[in-house]
């Protein structure tokens, strides 16, 4: 729009032109489930993938139109490690060279972060949320579980159904609500919170996105799924972006390759310090950089 006015004001007068937008082609036909079959669909993905081990590409946008600010870093290669049901281990590479730009690491209670660069070792609880003035800080490893490994719908937990369409996109859209507050409290008395938002591509029925609130109705995570393919016996998403609006950072993330549900060695999610890093712990009272480190754990790829 800025350039459409800078070009009238520039120009000193307005101009009219007709634009001719060729047809798109026939219309999709959109498929139709009911209520029960989207759960039961969403609910089989869920439980069918257990770990992965994945080569892919990232890119990291940190920072909004509400900061002013919005930084589009360049794409890295890496591997991303998971395994339910919290284990997770994320390496970003400098293509082609291979060198390691972090290595992050994180159990569900704890997350460990290596950057080379700043010769740095971070620790900290994994829940812990500190948004930085710098977003790239707020990446977490644990941010990617939730994305990649789905929660079932929990059997007395209300589900309502609608259809929605953006431009010309047709969605169906399961909201998960649950209970807050006592449970002996009647259905009249009881408190509810929406917990999950689940769009469904009506021109395949598979998912498209998935938004997941925190206490009090925020935000917390909005993932994007995209270019469902077969990796063996399972379906997957190729493409997967996550946004954290809290946290003012979108990963995208592609999938080169990947082998579903093959156990993974309890140590390739082990990082310890290397040795002559700077320990940052972050989450503790008076937390101060401290020298040193043990050897650390590689992970072959």
């Amino acid at each position: 729009m800025l350039l459409v006015v800078s070009a009238g004001i520039s120009g000193g007068c307005a101009v009219s032109r007709k634009t001719v937008v060729k047809p798109a082609g026939p219309p999709v036909a959109l498929k139709t489930a009911s209520k029960q079959q989207l759960i039961e669909s969403y609910d089989h993905q869920a439980q069918s993938i257990t770990s992965m081990n994945a080569a892919v590409t990232m890119v990291l946008t940190a920072g909004s139109a509400y900061t002013g600010v919005i930084e589009q870093y360049h794409e890295v290669s890496g591997f991303i490690l998971a395994q339910k049901p919290a284990d997770v281990r994320v390496i970003g590479q400098v293509p082609v060279v291979g060198t390691d730009i972090f290595d992050m690491v994180s159990d569900g209670a704890t997350f460990h972060i290596f950057i080379p660069s700043k010769n740095k070792f971070i620790v900290g609880p994994a829940q812990l949320e500190r948004p930085s003035a710098k977003p790239i800080e707020n990446l977490r490893p644990q941010h990617l579980t939730g994305a990649l490994f789905w929660n079932e719908i929990a059997p007395d937990d209300p589900v309502l159904l609608e259809q929605s369409a953006q431009g010309t996109a047709a969605y169906y859209v399961l909201t998960v609500i649950h209970r807050v507050g006592p449970r002996a409290a009647t259905a009249a008395e009881a408190d509810w919170e929406i917990t999950r938002k689940i769009w469904f591509d009506r021109t395949d029925l598979n998912v498209s996105r998935i938004q997941t609130y925190d206490s009090g109705g925020q935000l917390a995570s909005d993932a994007g799924y995209s270019d469902w393919d077969n990796f063996g016996a399972e379906r997957y998403a190729r493409g997967i972006s996550v946004n954290r609006p809290a946290s003012d950072y979108r990963l995208e993330i592609h999938i080169v390759r990947m082998t579903l549900n093959l156990a993974i060695e309890p140590e390739r999610f082990v990082l310890n310090q290397p040795p002559g890093t700077e320990l940052v712990r972050v989450g503790e009272p008076e937390s101060k950089p401290q020298p040193g480190g043990a050897a650390p754990s590689g992970a072959s790829q």
